[in-house]
Formats: C-alpha cells, sequence, structure tokens
C-alpha cells in the first residue's frame, strides 16, 4: 500500500499517455496522492479536465503561469513528492533529462528534484533500439534514475517489439521498490503460479474448429495482478491475441490436451488458477483433410469425445498438487449451486462463480461479478471491472499465504 505517499506524476506526448489515467487510479486505490504535470504534448493525448477528476489534485502544465508560481512553485513541486514518475516518458523527455535541458515544468521539475526519479519508457521499437535513445537511458541508470519497461508487444503504430508501456500494475510495483516498500508489496515473493487463460480450439479438419467466446481478459490480468505481488507465473493460454502480461511466461495452445500438457509441465507449483474456458468435449476423429460439400445435402456427422478435466487433474496431481486450487464456475442457471457442486466434484479450493448468460457481457467484455465459492462460504464481489477483479483475487490469495498474527502477549 502507499498510504500517505506523495507522487508527482509526469505525462509526456506519447500515445501511451491515456493509460496514465489509470496509474493514477491506481495509485489512488492504495492511498497516495497524485499531483500531476501535463506537458504540452501530453495535453493532446489526455485532457486536463481527465487528469484533475481522478487525481482530485490541480493539474499543472505551464512554468510561466504566475498563478501556479506563486501557489506551488516548480521547486516545491518536485520536492514536495516522495517520488517522480514520468509515464510515459518518451523519447524527447528523457533526452531532456539525460542533457540536463529545464525549457518546459516536467523537465525542470526533474531537474529541480532531490527524490527519487522512476521512468516508464514508450516509443516505437526503432526509437527504442535507437544509439541515441540507448546512450539516453544509460546515462539517466548512471545518474540513479529508476526504470520500469519497456515490455514488448504489439504497439500502437502497428509494428512489434519492445517500446510498449508498462502496466498500470508493474509500475506501481516499481514504485513500492523504490520507495523500499517492496517486502509488503510482494508477498507472493518465492512462490510459483499457474494461470489458465482464454478459449480452447478444437480441431474438426485443418480449417475449422469449436471455441467459445472468452477474450482471456481475466485470466491475463490474473496473471499479471499476481506476478505484481511478486509470483513467478506461467501463464497458459489458448488463443487470445492479448499481448502477455510483462514478467510473465507465457505458453501459447490450441487444444485442451495442449492445455494440460503445459499445465502439468508447469508444476510444481504453489498457486494454480483455472481461469479458461476450456471446451468440455472435442471432436473424437479430426478430418485429415477439409471436409468438402457436396450436392448430396447431406450433412457431415460429428461424433465426440469428453477432453480431460484440466482443474480436477491438478486437484488430483497428488505430491505434485498446488498448495491453493482455484477454479472458475461459468454458469448461465443456478450459479451458486453449480458452483458449489463443481467445487467438491473438481476437488479444488476456491471457485470463482460467474454468470456468463446473455446479456451480462462478460464474455468479450471488460466487466465481471464474481462470487468467491468456499467449502465453507460464499463471498459475493461487487461488479468491477476484470483488472479490479484481477487484484482483489491476488490480495485474497496473498491474505491465505500470509502467516498468522502472533497474539499480543498479555
Amino acid at each position: 500500500m502507499l498510504d500517505g505517499k506523495h507522487i508527482l506524476l509526469i505525462i509526456a506526448g506519447g500515445i501511451a499517455a491515456y493509460r496514465s489515467l489509470d496509474l493514477i487510479r491506481r495509485l489512488r486505490e492504495r492511498g497516495a496522492t497524485v499531483r500531476c504535470v501535463l506537458t504540452k504534448g501530453g495535453a493532446q493525448f489526455v485532457t486536463p479536465l481527465s487528469v484533475a477528476a481522478l487525481s482530485e489534485e490541480k493539474v499543472y502544465k505551464d512554468i510561466f503561469s504566475l498563478t501556479d508560481e506563486a501557489e506551488m512553485g516548480h521547486i516545491r513541486l518536485s520536492r514536495e513528492a516522495d517520488i517522480v514518475v514520468v509515464a510515459p516518458a518518451t523519447a524527447d523527455l528523457i533526452a531532456k533529462m539525460a542533457n540536463g535541458h529545464a525549457d518546459d515544468l516536467a523537465s525542470t521539475a526533474l531537474l529541480a528534484t532531490d527524490k527519487p526519479v522512476l521512468i516508464a519508457p514508450t516509443m516505437n521499437v526503432r526509437m527504442w533500439e535507437h544509439p541515441a535513445v540507448r546512450r539516453n537511458v544509460a546515462q539517466l541508470e548512471a545518474d540513479g534514475v529508476h526504470r520500469v519497461g519497456p515490455g514488448s508487444g504489439e504497439l500502437a503504430c502497428g509494428e512489434t517489439g519492445s517500446g510498449r508501456m508498462s502496466e498500470s500494475l508493474e509500475i506501481v510495483a516499481a514504485i513500492e521498490t523504490v520507495l523500499g516498500m517492496g517486502a509488503t508489496a510482494q508477498p507472493l515473493a518465492g512462490r510459483k503460479a499457474i494461470v489458465t487463460s482464454g478459449p480452447t480450439w478444437e480441431a474438426i479438419d485443418p480449417v475449422r474448429f469449436i471455441a467459445n467466446r472468452s477474450s482471456g481478459k481475466q485470466g491475463h490480468a490474473i496473471a499479471a495482478a499476481l506476478q505484481a505481488l511478486g509470483a513467478e507465473v506461467t501463464l497458459v493460454s489458448g488463443p487470445t491475441g492479448l499481448v502477455p502480461p510483462n514478467g510473465v511466461t507465457q505458453v501459447n495452445i490450441e487444444s485442451a490436451r495442449e492445455m494440460l500438457a503445459g499445465c502439468m509441465d508447469a508444476l510444481p507449483a504453489d498457486i494454480a488458477i483455472c481461469a479458461a474456458a476450456v471446451a468440455d468435449w472435442r471432436v473424437a476423429a479430426e478430418a485429415g483433410q477439409k471436409i468438402k460439400k457436396n450436392d448430396s445435402g447431406e450433412m457431415p456427422t460429428l461424433s465426440f469425445a469428453e477432453n480431460p478435466d484440466i482443474l480436477k487433474a491438478i486437484s488430483n496431481a497428488g505430491a505434485k498438487r498446488p498448495a491453493l486450487v482455484v477454479g472458475f464456475a461459468a454458469e448461465t442457471e443456478n450459479l451458486i449451486a453449480n458452483a458449489q457442486a463443481k467445487l467438491a466434484r473438481k476437488g479444488c479450493d476456491w471457485i470463482l462463480a460467474n454468470d456468463v448468460s446473455a446479456g451480462t457481457g462478460v464474455f468479450g467484455g471488460d466487466a465481471n461479478t464474481l462470487h468467491l465459492v468456499t467449502a465453507s462460504a460464499v463471498d459475493a464481489w461487487p461488479t468491477m471491472n476484470k483488472t479490479a477483479a484481477a487484484d482483489q483475487l491476488a490480495a485474497r490469495i496473498a491474505a491465505h499465504f500470509s502467516p498468522p498474527k502472533a497474539e499480543a502477549a498479555e
């Protein structure tokens, strides 16, 4: 937690600036006060009003504003913070920092600060790999500036490679580490976790398959949340199109049988969370060639076989069984009763039940309404976005593994 911490967030002019809004929310959730400096370029991507609404603080933009200088000078602005965070940190601002330029409020505040500085770079992959940028980053690191990212993946420009700004939770974790709060911020350090995510594709023939509507957003968010708390995470994912979370080892699969093999290869582990929507059945005999339509009007007949039960297999893995096994129950009716029955049938420790009936928008959407079902209780969680739900689950898991507090001596 960041209770009582004061953070100066500098938002520069990159396309990733919109993600600074989520970062502000994450920091506020953890009790931090966030003041923001919005560069001229940053204001082209996010508005001062949106930044002010989320931070609930005045947004600072212009070094030559006499009102701002009378109320909050740039030196005071940078020195009242516990840490200065630049997210996104563009190639231009990195160059200014490395060479001591001070021609706007952001660069002046950075030059005037005596507090730790953390940058979250973002730019095109060719820019990130350019010798000038590499020299500037090396100079900042030599000067003691901390860095988180960038990550790799699909970039806004359409290219793929390094240059993607780190996720909000990764930046939060880096802030906590810089501020010397890493031990409390990473309660799952030393723990290994397996997370399954997305759908499975069960082949009918070389061009057709059976699938479901799972987007993988919840599973990927859970993997990122566990990693942010220090866990070593293996994400076994069906086809989603999502960028793997930074710091997470992703194993890409298609079928349920491949997902089971990926999970078993990742054992032993301390935690297993089966968030994937695994197909219950597959075609018993996949056709080696494309099934052709002819003029007879006859429909092909498909025979099905049952897929392996991944959650049950992990729950009954003997000596390799994780200490905590969590499943998901996506239901369209009798939500709690079906989840409780699944908990008993699979042999897992917790079930997260969610209603995926028509109209809920859970599959493919950004929000979820979950019920945490254990052998002794049902905990109904309010509707929240999938990232927040992942954070809540990760915090619950961290509490599960935390040693009990010693009783106070009488």
